[in-house]
């Protein structure tokens, strides 16, 4: 089972197939308000935040989909990737806006 569905419910609707993204990493935790996955360009670390399709769901009013700087306080091999206060690089309400970002971050740079 995904980790974003133990942590959300087997019904959380991630708009899109992680297959089709082999290069996200889910990191999501159940103390976080929605399913969050990390991945790296070149190397900067980046989290993307899936929120619930349904707006009423949410806790916070925020785009559907979010893309923030983040780092790692662990090492290469053992990754701990936080978003924190990290910088809002891009955000969006639908997986096609998603779709085309992460296609241009992966083609331009480098993602690991």
């Amino acid at each position: 089972m995904k980790l974003y569905k133990q942590e959300f419910g087997q019904d959380f609707d991630l708009g899109f197939d992680l297959k089709d993204h082999p290069y996200l990493i889910d990191k999501s935790w159940h103390n976080d308000l929605c399913p969050s996955f990390y991945f790296k360009v070149f190397e900067q670390f980046y989290v993307l935040w899936v929120d619930y399709t349904d707006e009423e769901r949410r806790e916070e009013d925020t785009s559907r989909y979010v893309i923030v700087e983040a780092f790692n306080e662990g090492n290469n091999e053992e990754p701990e990737v936080y978003a924190g206060n990290g910088k809002v690089v891009f955000e969006c309400r639908y997986y096609t806006e998603l779709k085309l970002t992460l296609l241009n971050m992966k083609s331009t740079k480098k993602t690991h």
